[in-house]
């Protein structure tokens, strides 16, 4: 019986990596648009280095000397991770130069803040202790991640249209949570359920309001509120791309 488990929670596995990276992918179509501009414009790189720093500490709660049997965690965050460092460094190469100090000072501390934290986990922690403080560290990080679709669930409400929710984006959250909060139930791992079941809950609340607001258009939004979205395109639309993509982690397993 334990080896059937073991076999449905890996097939879960493999397809959460699968729904997760392509969750990691979807912001090379913003990354192409800053390329070809040579601009980054709107857009914000502070996202992309929390999801940086959420990849390595998932990956690092994976490992087999943290926790035993999320070998899958380690490598789809491992893999995020190579992912989102160069997204930053394109985005180092395209942003004002006013911009590039705050990236640079961010990207650092990231990198303190990680490299603290594996040291801290190695040397200060054992056996359980140790999966402990990783594991609350990567869960930590992994909800605020996760919660940051809150700002499109409220510009949803806001402007009754689904103009910066894409359909496609919300199921492929549902569905990456879904495979890896079941993987965490059948591994009896609290930290990928708590961290995956939010993601899932907030996913679901955007499918149900996709589909409230999926036959409204522009013209039914009040010509105040109409005007206003239509003068915040471009901040409506960095608020969609960065949203969207702080909810990779999977990590945000």
């Amino acid at each position: 019986m334990g080896g059937l488990l073991h076999t449905i929670q890996f097939v879960f596995g493999i397809l959460g990596n699968a729904a997760t990276l392509f969750l990691f992918l979807v912001p090379t179509l913003t990354f192409k648009t800053i390329i070809k501009n040579k601009a980054t414009e709107q857009f914000s790189g502070i996202p992309y280095v929390m999801t940086f720093l959420n990849c390595l500490l998932s990956a690092w709660y994976g490992l087999p000397f943290i926790t035993s049997g999320n070998i899958l965690v380690a490598t789809i965050n491992g893999a995020g991770a190579a992912i989102e460092l160069v997204y930053v460094l394109i985005f180092f190469l395209y942003t004002p130069n006013k911009q590039k100090g705050k990236t640079l000072a961010m990207f650092v501390l990231v990198i303190l803040a990680f490299a603290g934290a594996a040291v801290i986990s190695v040397l200060a922690f054992h056996g359980k202790n140790r999966k402990l403080f990783c594991g609350t560290a990567a869960t930590i990080f992994s909800i605020v991640m996760y919660g940051s679709p809150l700002s499109i669930i409220r510009l949803v409400i806001r402007t009754k249209s689904v103009e910066y929710m894409p359909f496609f984006l919300s199921f492929a959250v549902v569905i990456s949570c879904s495979c890896w909060f079941i993987y965490a139930m059948l591994g009896m791992d609290p930290f990928i359920g708590i961290s995956t079941g939010v993601g899932l809950g907030l996913g679901i609340v955007q499918l149900i309001l996709y589909f409230i607001y999926c036959d409204k258009t522009s013209a039914d939004v009040p010509l105040e509120m109409g005007k206003d979205h239509c003068n915040n395109v471009k901040c409506c639309h960095e608020e969609k791309q960065s949203s969207f993509h702080n909810q990779l982690n999977h990590e945000l397993v």
